[in-house]
């Protein structure tokens, strides 16, 4: 298959990169970041769960779906550290995504209906489709390391918090989706990355993903210097002319 049509890849890359972003925007509404246990020695009460999300709080009595507290202003009054970084973490990694999206869309529809030499006006503007798939792998890979950094730090701040309070928190499912969104954005930029490199070896000009010139301008080598490229303007304009005798 030649580098102008669009491989499986670079389709598998943009669905992957789109449930990824998917998982991500779960991730960010759930209120189950972090859960905390209340017990009480009452036979006649039931125990509470507080479930902590990055922007609501919401507690339950045990075999209950309702909020008998329900807290909508918790983002604003977040006194957890590792929460607090992961509101503005993981929207910056969204954004991030939706960006390589967008630049592997449009990497995608520049190799399925430009024509076989490229845009004079595209090229000049740095645009091609192995340009598009690189840079939208790179921002992938970048989107990967802000959601899982803070996400997995999740883990140990609440090991941290159950050493310093008591054994009551435990990290929720949200912890989960977002680890395996961030994996989702890293296979997405190792498809890109092998899309690109396959595409590499073909002789096409569409593999260049920085054009150093307007790929219509062509480059000519110089003429080698001879003796005759010594002769005078007028030596090589006016032919000498021999009448014989």
């Amino acid at each position: 298959m030649g580098c102008r049509d669009v491989h499986a890849a670079t389709v598998l890359a943009f669905l992957s990169g789109t449930a990824s972003v998917a998982g991500l925007l779960a991730a960010v509404l759930l209120p189950n970041w972090r859960q905390m246990r209340l017990y009480t020695f009452n036979k006649n009460e039931k125990n509470v769960t507080v479930y902590t999300g990055l922007w609501i709080k919401c507690a339950r009595f045990d075999g209950s779906r309702d909020c008998v507290i329900y807290d909508p202003q918790w983002y604003t009054a977040v006194d957890q550290l590792d929460l607090r970084v992961l509101q503005f973490a993981l929207p910056l990694s969204m954004g991030t995504a939706v960006s390589a999206l967008f630049l592997c869309l449009v990497g995608m529809c520049n190799t399925a209906f430009v024509s076989s030499v490229p845009n004079i006006k595209l090229a000049r503007c740095l645009v091609n489709s192995a340009g598009c798939h690189l840079v939208a792998g790179l921002l992938f890979l970048l989107a990967c390391a802000i959601c899982l950094t803070p996400s997995i730090w999740v883990i140990f701040y609440n090991n941290y918090m159950n050493r310093k309070y008591a054994p009551v928190f435990s990290f929720d499912v949200s912890v989960f989706i977002a680890i395996a969104s961030a994996g989702g954005l890293f296979f997405t930029s190792i498809m890109l990355f092998l899309w690109y490199c396959a595409c590499k070896s073909s002789p096409s000009p569409f593999w260049q993903p920085l054009y150093p010139h307007a790929p219509s301008m062509h480059s000519y080598a110089a003429q080698p210097y001879s003796a005759r490229s010594r002769l005078s303007a007028i030596e090589i304009d006016i032919p000498v002319v021999t009448h014989a005798s």
